[in-house]
């Protein structure tokens, strides 16, 4: 082998090195970039559903605080006369408006966008990039 022979070698090597290493570094940073990614879509799921709950959760205090006096006002009002017609009338009334929201929470839980859609979506998007070359 002559020294030119050996030098052409040399630089193939080194240019397939060089090449490697900018594929590690493209792979590293776009790995790195869909874990920010992740992060990002953990923190505003994390926060919406806290904020979600707490005011979920006062909501549903004082309604049952508002229902529970206004129920108890309509007895009172009634006792003479109608009152197990009056707790009828409003066991029947609650009970439908919890078959709505339930209903309603259903509906909501199946339209709820899937977690992770970004972070799927772009990952996909890499796949192709890296199949299409």
């Amino acid at each position: 082998m002559t020294d030119t022979d050996t030098d052409a070698v040399t630089r193939r090597t080194s240019s397939l090195l060089a090449a490697s290493q900018r594929l590690l570094a493209t792979s590293v940073e776009i790995l790195h970039t869909r874990i920010e990614i992740v992060a990002t879509e953990l923190e505003e799921a994390g926060a919406g559903a806290r904020q979600l709950t707490i005011h979920t959760l006062a909501a549903l205090f004082f309604l049952a605080m508002g229902l529970l006096l206004a129920t108890l006002f309509v007895v009172v009002l009634f006792w003479e006369t109608r009152r197990l017609a009056v707790l009828g009338g409003f066991a029947l009334l609650y009970l439908g408006i919890g078959a709505g929201t339930a209903l309603l929470v259903r509906r909501r839980l199946r339209n709820q966008p899937r977690l992770f859609s970004t972070t799927l979506s772009e990952l996909g998007k890499d796949r192709e990039r890296l199949t299409s070359r």
